[in-house]
């Protein structure tokens, strides 16, 4: 099967962020990059730094975030704009407001049973654009449980498209990870691919190769993986989205569509048991 052309672009993209050019052009590469589109480089290295575009877009962090005290506040796994949230109903959670798409089709024929037991639970959309840091975190405490890579398309995930094109996450390729929180509750994480580079990194699974000749879901599970509120996940290699889900009742959420969130910041709430 022939690659669809977003795939084709974004590889094609995706050799010449990762090309190495003279010292002298890749500082203009780098820094005209950072000007057109805005970066904030207040927390990273310098331009001349970064030996290709693609280290500029997976930048690490240099300034630590501080993380909230109470190990109860669940914090957005990346800087990124809400693009929007509400409640699952019906099987359906929404790409934006009035553009619904079903969570059985989103999670894939590895989790039959699971957009069920997501009745009446929340969703969080989190659109990261291309001058934002590309890499995304843990929110919680939480034990994964199994990761599910789901190749397809590489459309791009801006506002544009999110109105008018019709299961536009359900087309893209997703990594899809199953999790569970302190508590016991249950989560997924999933990581939207988009045009350009189109990569998705995660840190716990070499294994996923995004953006690749891959046509094949492939399902992987894990025993004991534990990992800590504010953990590096991965990163794109280019601005997408992360799509989080709960069980109803397992987290409280506490954002606004079109906030402005980074990683570190409160985006909600696990719901304590009352004694």
């Amino acid at each position: 099967m022939s690659k669809h052309y977003t795939s084709v672009i974004s590889s094609v993209f995706g050799k010449f962020a990762g090309a190495k050019f003279s010292p002298f052009m890749q500082y203009v590469i780098n820094s005209s990059y950072i000007s057109l589109m805005g970066l904030d480089m207040s927390e990273f290295k310098k331009p001349c730094d970064y030996p290709t575009l693609n280290a500029l877009f997976t930048r690490a962090l240099c300034v630590e975030r501080k993380m909230p005290e109470d190990s109860s506040i669940v914090i957005s796994p990346a800087d990124s704009l809400v693009s929007d949230y509400g409640k699952i109903q019906d099987g359906k959670a929404h790409q934006i407001k009035g553009m619904s798409y079903s969570l059985k089709r989103l999670l894939g024929d590895k989790y039959i049973g699971s957009a069920e037991a997501l009745e009446g639970g929340d969703y969080v959309n989190l659109y990261l654009s291309p001058k934002d840091y590309h890499r995304y975190h843990i929110p919680m405490d939480m034990t994964i449980l199994s990761l599910t890579h789901i190749p397809g398309k590489l459309y791009p995930v801006n506002f544009p498209l999110l109105r008018n094109k019709l299961d536009l996450f359900i087309e893209n390729e997703r990594v899809v990870i199953e999790c569970l929180d302190s508590r016991g509750s249950l989560h997924f994480l999933v990581l939207v691919g988009a045009l350009n580079v189109g990569k998705m990194v995660v840190e716990f699974e070499p294994a996923i190769k995004t953006n690749s000749d891959a046509t094949q879901t492939k399902h992987y599970t894990y025993e004991n993986l534990e990992c800590k509120r504010g953990d590096l996940l991965g990163w794109f290699e280019m601005g997408s989205t992360v799509l989080m889900f709960s069980q109803k009742d397992a987290l409280l959420p506490e954002v606004a569509i079109n906030q402005k969130i980074k990683f570190g910041e409160k985006m909600g709430q696990i719901k304590v048991e009352e004694s």
